[in-house]
C-alpha cells in the first residue's frame, strides 16, 4: 500500500520525525493512521492492496470515507467486499471508498452508491455562497446510510455544502 507514511512507522506503531511532524501539522489524521494501519494488516491476506495509493480517511458520524488514488475502488472493493466488512467491524463504521480527484458527479456517485443520482444542480444563494443538489432515485425503504454524516464527509473532503432530496 502506498501512503504518506512510511512502511516501516505503520509496521512499529513508532512514528519517526518525519511523519510526526505530518501528525502535528494536521497534514494526516489519527484517523489516517489507524486506517493505514488496518489496511496494512490486511495487505497480506489481500494482495490487491499492495498497489493501492491511500491518501485519506475521513469519519463523520458512522460513516467513515477512504480516500484513494484513482482506480483503485475496485481493488478495496474486490474480495466480495470482505475488505470493506472487514474494516467496518473493526472500525464501527459504515465504510465509503472515494476516489482521489475525480470531477463532482463521480465524487457524488461513489459517495451515495448504491442509490442513484437523478440529478445535480447549483444552487446560488443571496450571500454569493453556492450549495450543491442532489436529487437520489428513492428505494424502499430507508437509505442504506446516514445522509448527515455523508452530507459532513463531503463538507470536509471537497468544501462542498450538499443539499440531498429524494425524487419519486
Amino acid at each position: 500500500m502506498k501512503t504518506v507514511l512510511c512502511s516501516f512507522c505503520l509496521k512499529s506503531g513508532i512514528l519517526c520525525q518525519k511523519c510526526s511532524t505530518r501528525l502535528k501539522s494536521g497534514e494526516i489524521s489519527e484517523t489516517d493512521l489507524k486506517i493505514a494501519r488496518l489496511l496494512l494488516s490486511l495487505e497480506e491476506k489481500y494482495p490487491s492492496l499492495q498497489n493501492v495509493n491511500f491518501h485519506k480517511a475521513v469519519e463523520a458520524g458512522k460513516a467513515l470515507a477512504l480516500i484513494v488514488g484513482p482506480g483503485d475502488v475496485p481493488r478495496i472493493l474486490g474480495y466480495g467486499s470482505r475488505i470493506i466488512k472487514a474494516l467496518g467491524e473493526e472500525t464501527g463504521k459504515n465504510i465509503r471508498v472515494l476516489e482521489y480527484g475525480v470531477n463532482e458527479r463521480k465524487f457524488l456517485e461513489d459517495l451515495f452508491a448504491p442509490l442513484s443520482i437523478v440529478t445535480i444542480n447549483t444552487i446560488w444563494l443571496p450571500d454569493g455562497s453556492t450549495e450543491t443538489r442532489a436529487i437520489l432515485r428513492r428505494r424502499r425503504g430507508a437509505p442504506p446510510f446516514d445522509i448527515n454524516a455523508l452530507k459532513e464527509i463531503a463538507l470536509k473532503v471537497r468544501g462542498m455544502t450538499l443539499r440531498v432530496e429524494f425524487s419519486d
